[in-house]
């Protein structure tokens, strides 16, 4: 029987939760799990009814698996589809973007932020099809 996959979750690291929920909440996520560290958040699973997605703080992963902190250091790069990028854009008014908005030659038009945990979000909308 060959391999298959059931799912695949991004995990950001990020120095602090509690700075990117904000960003992710104001595009639809929300909170549907979360473990403590200390006086934060230490862990969170975040769901928008089809994307999953997972933050956990550096110091929650240098105590778990202390052999990978240095590798949780570098940025994400997402590519997020959704149907409606002029909501994306008023919800995310005040988050850095990194990429203004265009028109792609895959034919997306698309826009990209710098979460507060410092990784980068690209949100693409596809034209309709007839």
């Amino acid at each position: 029987m060959p391999a298959t996959l059931s799912k695949a979750t991004p995990v950001l690291f990020v120095e602090r939760i509690e700075r990117s929920l904000p960003f992710f909440e104001a595009v639809g996520f929300a909170k549907v799990m979360d473990v403590p560290h200390g006086d934060h958040l230490g862990f969170v699973i975040l769901n928008d009814g089809k994307i999953e997605l997972m933050l956990q703080s550096f110091d929650s992963l240098a105590e778990d698996m202390p052999q990978l902190i240095d590798a949780s250091r570098g940025r994400t790069f997402l590519f997020v589809e959704v149907p409606d990028l002029a909501a994306i854009e008023a919800a995310l008014v005040i988050h850095p973007i990194f990429l203004p908005r265009r028109t792609t030659f895959y034919g997306a038009d698309e826009t990209g932020y710098i979460e507060p945990g410092g990784h980068y979000v690209t949100f693409a909308q596809f034209a309709k099809e007839d």
